[in-house]
């Protein structure tokens, strides 16, 4: 799945259109690298968002099979990393 898909399924941002964006602008990393939203994510792989004054790390546990999960299974495919 591709990578701007992926973070909008999973509820990490509220919009594709809003992850579009993040990752035109470079603030997406996957595996520690500024990525196109086109890259496919993998199982075990690592995002990290960076925000003005922090970043979030999420390790991708799970590739969703729908076009949309709730927000209360968001643990199911990722899961936060301090």
């Amino acid at each position: 799945m591709r990578i701007d898909k992926f973070i909008s399924v999973v509820n990490l941002t509220k919009r594709r259109s809003i992850a579009l964006d993040m990752l035109q602008n470079g603030v997406v990393m996957l595996n520690g690298v500024v990525v196109k939203p086109s890259k496919n994510v993998a199982v075990g792989d690592i995002i990290t968002l960076v925000f003005l004054e922090h970043s979030k790390r999420y390790r991708v546990l799970a590739i969703p099979q729908t076009k949309s999960t709730p927000k209360t299974l968001q643990n199911l495919y990722v899961e936060e990393i301090a």
